[in-house]
């Protein structure tokens, strides 16, 4: 059943808070050093290059005071004409009880007016997004750590993998949509730029994948697409050996079973959670995620 659609004019280009007043400018426009600030703030370790990548993918706004200090941003990210996720929603710890947060959103609303929308919510911010019709999907488990080689002693026949190539890209591109549920080939191919892939083939064709890039503390893999733990395994056993001793990220819905196992052998403990919520468009059908998506390429980017 299509939510209450909650913004139904733009929100205001200034805003008075405590006893000055914040105004929104787009996020291109935002000092990166102070984006990057303002990540730190709240304790996400992102890099610049991280941060520059995701202006590079998505659209957004930021908050600032009168004298430029920057409050608070929020960043949509389109992946087909009618959907889209939303992410980097940050607000300075000092304001983050007086609607700031809220206010970006809005902006964000009223740009992405009739698409279907999904995010990942922190516990702090659930109830915000609840407010704005936004329905809680599953938990994201977010596993990291530092390396550690697991038992991988091969019981059955491995399935063939090598590492992905140029010309593999429609094929991760192909799978990635009926995983994600929409296709998001410009995104897939900017990850794939500066990501080391490797892919399972039977029979000449892509089965399954998992990407891996430097982010955040060390490296994350994402997205990993697979239609079982067996195969999802063999594609990301290749990236968590050459991470020994390294900081390595995964976020993923799977919570039990050999996949959920291994990462925990590794070293991949669950860190922390969030919640995968959605919210429909006017006259959209519903985005059904698939079963088979095993890593998201990121809190924000999905």
């Amino acid at each position: 059943m299509a939510g209450r659609q909650v913004v139904d004019a733009p929100a205001s280009e200034s805003k008075l808070i405590d006893s000055f007043k914040m105004h929104v400018a787009t996020i291109e426009s935002a000092n990166l050093e102070q984006l990057h600030a303002l990540s730190v703030s709240v304790g996400w370790p992102l890099r610049s290059e991280d941060l520059q990548f995701l202006r590079d993918c998505g659209r957004g706004y930021v908050a600032h005071d009168d004298i430029g200090r920057l409050t608070g941003s929020a960043m949509w990210f389109p992946h087909a004409d009618d959907f889209a996720t939303i992410g980097m929603v940050i607000t300075s710890p000092r304001l983050q009880s007086n609607g700031t947060a809220r206010w970006l959103m809005e902006h964000v609303l009223w740009d992405c007016c009739g698409r279907n929308l999904r995010l990942n919510a922190t516990r702090a911010s659930r109830r915000l997004y609840h407010s704005l019709d936004f329905q809680p999907m599953r938990t994201i488990y977010q596993c990291q750590g530092i390396v550690r080689q697991a038992d991988s002693t091969a019981t059955t026949e491995q399935p063939p993998i090598r590492r992905l190539e140029g010309e593999d890209l429609a094929a991760v591109a192909e799978l990635d949509a009926g995983a994600f549920g929409v296709s998001r080939t410009a995104l897939i191919g900017k990850l794939f730029a500066q990501s080391v892939g490797y892919g399972l083939f039977r029979g000449g064709r892509l089965e399954a994948f998992a990407l891996c890039r430097p982010f955040g503390r060390g490296h994350v893999i994402g997205p990993v697409v697979a239609d079982s733990d067996a195969d999802a395994l063999a594609v990301i056993r290749r990236h968590v050996a050459a991470h020994e001793n390294q900081f390595l990220r995964l976020d993923t819905p799977v919570e039990t079973g050999p996949f959920a196992t291994f990462l925990s052998q590794s070293g991949l403990a669950v860190f922390d959670t969030v919640l995968a919520m959605s919210r429909r468009g006017k006259g959209c059908a519903d985005v059904v995620q698939g079963s088979n998506l095993y890593g998201l390429a990121s809190h924000a980017l999905g």
